[in-house]
Parts: C-alpha cells; structure tokens; sequence
C-alpha cells in the first residue's frame, strides 16, 4: 500500500538510514525538508508544511544530539531545541490528522543506577545521570507527549528508545560528537600523523551497548508497521515504549582497542581518568522487542567497518 512518510531528521544519521530502508519500497512517497527549508522549532512553520503536505506517516528522528562533553557545554539548547521540535511535529500531525508517528528517543531516558539491562518499565523510577539530564528530560517528554495523543484522542502515536547508535552520517567532530565518531577521527589523525598514542576520555570501564544505525532503521520501520492489535498484546498498553538494542554490551575500553585494530592504530590507548565517565553501565533489555519480531544483525566489529570505510570516502566534509 503506497503511503505518503514524512522523516524528520532526514539528513541525520538515523533520518538518513530510515530513508534509505524506505527506499527499498518503490511505492512510499517520502517527504523531507532540512533545516533551512523548515526550522522545526518554530510551530508557525510546522504547521504550514504539514498543511501543505498530505501525510499518512511520521519518523520523527529529528533531534540536537551529542556526547558528554556537548551535554555539559550546552544544556540549555539540548533540552529547548528537543522540546520544540517533539512538541511542534507531534502535535501538528495530530491536528492534520496523521493517525501514525513513530517517535525516536534515547536510553538516557532511564535511571542513572537502573537495574542492568534496563526494561522499559525502569523509566521514571530513580535519578537520571546529571551529564545528559536536560536531553533525556526532553526525551522523556517526548514519550509523554505520545501517550497522552493516544490517550486522549486514540493515536497510534509510538516511541522506541535506541542504545548508542553509529553508523553512516554520524557527527565525527572530534568534541561535541558521541564516543565512536569521536575516537575513530582521532584514532584516524593520529594514524596518519604516526602519533604514539590517543588519549581516550573516561576510565574505559563503563560498559556500553552500541547499535548500527541501519539496523535501528529496520526496527524503526518494523515497529511502526505492526498492526496495532500486535503491538497493543507485547506492549501490555498503546502508551508503552520499546527499547531497541542488542542486547550486548562491552566496555568502552574494548570498544576502543576493537576501533584501533579496524582503524589501524598501532599506538598506545591512553585513558584519562580525570574526565566523566557517565553512567556506569547502560545495557538495554530488548526481550520485548524479540517478541514483536524483530533482532540486531550487525555485529560491533563489522559495524566498525562500515562506518569507517564511509568515514574514509567522506572524510573531506570533516576536515574543517
């Protein structure tokens, strides 16, 4: 059946994988506009282009995003631009009567010391790491704002919360980026330039799970196509969120020595214990997410390559 999908965050690295899976459909009708086409924080302008747009379906993948050290120097716009721009897409498209919305959030939305692996029922049920608190309140109140749609006027409105996500068109600034993108620039400059050694941010101790942005992109698309009697039965409720995950997870020290050998970094790893390591262990639980269907199939290492060969014939956009 053709459908009429709008994504959100269509050049971001989850907004781009989405639509390249779409792609894989000849008979969806995708609609974009990136950002100086439609500044999502102004509800004025949402307004108009789903107005102006007949649209059945949409991924709402658009977010400001970013590592510890982006979270730390800017939590003011973190948690304003997020807000804005769930707030405005979610409510334009139910006002224009689009009946389905998947919302994409986080797993920093659960407590800092929640039980490992985290399940979806962990949310709201302890504090949440003080580095990223403003983006996952805003994540947060994402999840509520498709709730309460659904609640109160029987939306079909669903949110699925992804572990650390990588992958073709990350964000490889070496400071304001997350801990793959970041490290693997580095890892890459310091190869080329014979370094000895790559200082690493954090202990290494911290155990992260880590998930191919193609592989969200399927389980995003799987999550929203389901019927909704299926949903409703492994979700208990039509308010509930999914986690989407592997359901491994590693240490960042492993994940870092596992880059090294893929980028080809034959120097030291040196980890400075004087920066944050945030949240000790976050490790989701995707037993929900196995039952509706659906599993990760790219593994960390391979991943690794994918991401790096697309960073080798794109590093020229990076170079600034």
């Amino acid at each position: 059946m053709s459908q009429n999908i709008y994504v959100a965050g269509n050049n971001g690295m989850v907004g781009s994988a989405i639509i390249r899976r779409l792609q894989q459909n000849d008979t969806n009708t995708i609609i974009t506009a990136n950002r100086n086409e439609l500044d999502l924080t102004n509800q004025q302008a949402v307004n108009y282009f789903f107005t102006q747009n007949d649209i059945d379906q949409v991924y709402l993948a658009a977010a400001k995003v970013g590592g510890i050290h982006a979270n730390n120097e800017y939590p003011a716009e973190f948690i304003y631009q997020n807000l804005m721009i769930e707030a405005n897409v979610i409510h334009a498209a139910h006002s224009h009567g689009v009946q389905k919305l998947l919302f994409l959030g986080s797993s920093c939305i659960y407590p800092k010391l929640a039980t490992q692996p985290m399940t979806e029922v962990s949310l709201l049920t302890g504090t949440l790491e003080a580095t990223n608190e403003p983006y996952a309140i805003a994540k947060i109140a994402g999840i509520k704002l498709c709730e309460s749609y659904n609640r109160q006027y029987g939306r079909d409105y669903r949110s699925v919360m992804p572990t650390n996500l990588y992958g073709e068109n990350d964000n490889f600034h070496p400071k304001n980026s997350h801990v793959i993108p970041a490290l693997m620039r580095r890892l890459h400059e310091a190869k080329l330039n014979n370094d000895a050694k790559v200082s690493v941010w954090g202990s290494g101790k911290p155990m992260r799970e880590f998930l191919y942005v193609d592989d969200m992109a399927e389980a995003s698309i799987h999550v929203m196509n389901l019927d909704q009697k299926t949903y409703q039965a492994h979700t208990q409720t039509m308010l509930s969120h999914i986690n989407v995950g592997t359901g491994i997870d590693c240490t960042i020290r492993e994940m870092a020595e596992t880059m090294a050998e893929v980028v080809g970094f034959e120097g030291e790893l040196a980890f400075d214990a004087t920066k944050s390591d945030g949240t000790p262990r976050k490790l989701l639980d995707i037993s929900r997410l196995e039952k509706l269907g659906w599993k990760a199939s790219t593994q960390l290492k391979e991943g690794l390559k994918f991401t790096y060969q697309w960073f080798l014939a794109n590093q020229d956009k990076f170079r600034a």
